[in-house]
């Protein structure tokens, strides 16, 4: 699933293209919003909240999360698309430009006024100008589940996948299985909030300061492999909220304890 930064990106690129066009082609491919139509009214803007996408259009709001597989493609009117289009979920076209949505789910449409319904539930946006760290650091040391799992759950705090809770945790020494309120959350988000926003403009995500392929992470993707400061095979398991939610955790057991 996306990470924060990858849905910064995407949304800010949405916002470049489509901000200040008007509507030619509104085409929402879900049965609950197949009648959907705001042909005519003017993109006021596109912004990222946690891993969701929020086109403010009119007097509306379509929100829309990458989850797994989902992506949105810029093209030219009657471009060739570059995915098949019987994955195409959501068609918002300008006069000038295309914004393709393939396999994004959790499509919705409501007036803007009650945009917050969409997002109210998530957690504090380290990327959001209005980030509070403070209620994120509050939110993550009273759960008493793992502190992996704690760090997952996007009303704690939104914008951190899989990949940043393994990398974070190993970055400040804390097994992944440690309860949240056992863990110094305020030092851990503050380490999590200065990564996201430096990663949050580069093509490839890196947390070791190295850019190049598969030099980019401590322990993420590296089961069965030497860590890259101790030189202990980095182990793997699985957490979650319950098992439908369980992720592939990665961790040193030497810097880690």
């Amino acid at each position: 699933m996306p990470e924060g930064d990858t849905v910064y990106r995407v949304a800010h690129r949405l916002d470049r293209a489509l901000r200040g066009g008007t509507i030619t082609r509104f085409d929402l491919r879900v049965p609950e919003l197949a009648n959907a139509d705001l042909t005519g009214s003017v993109v006021h803007g596109v912004v990222p909240r946690g891993k969701h996408i929020l086109m403010r259009i009119g007097a509306h709001t379509l929100r829309s999360h990458l989850r797994m597989d989902g992506a949105w493609h810029l093209y030219r009117p009657g471009e060739r698309w570059r995915a098949p289009a019987h994955t195409a979920r959501a068609i918002v076209g300008t006069a000038d430009v295309e914004a393709v949505g393939f396999e994004v789910s959790m499509l919705a449409l409501v007036p803007t006024t009650e945009e917050a319904s969409l997002v109210s539930h998530l957690g504090p946006d380290p990327l959001s100008d209005d980030w509070d760290p403070a209620e994120a650091a509050r939110r993550v040391g009273s759960d008493p589940r793992p502190i992996h799992v704690a760090l997952l759950d996007q009303r704690n705090v939104a914008g951190f996948g899989n990949e940043y809770a393994a990398e974070l945790l190993f970055l400040r020494g804390v097994l992944p299985t440690r309860p949240a309120t056992e863990v110094d959350a305020a030092a851990l988000l503050d380490l999590g909030a200065r990564t996201i926003r430096a990663n949050r403009d580069r093509i490839d995500r890196t947390f070791t300061g190295v850019a190049l392929r598969g030099r980019t992470t401590w322990v993420y993707g590296r089961g069965r492999r030497p860590c890259r400061r101790c030189g202990t095979l980095i182990r793997t398991g699985e957490l979650g909220a319950d098992p439908t939610e369980e992720r592939r955790t990665f961790w040193c057991p030497r810097c880690q304890r």
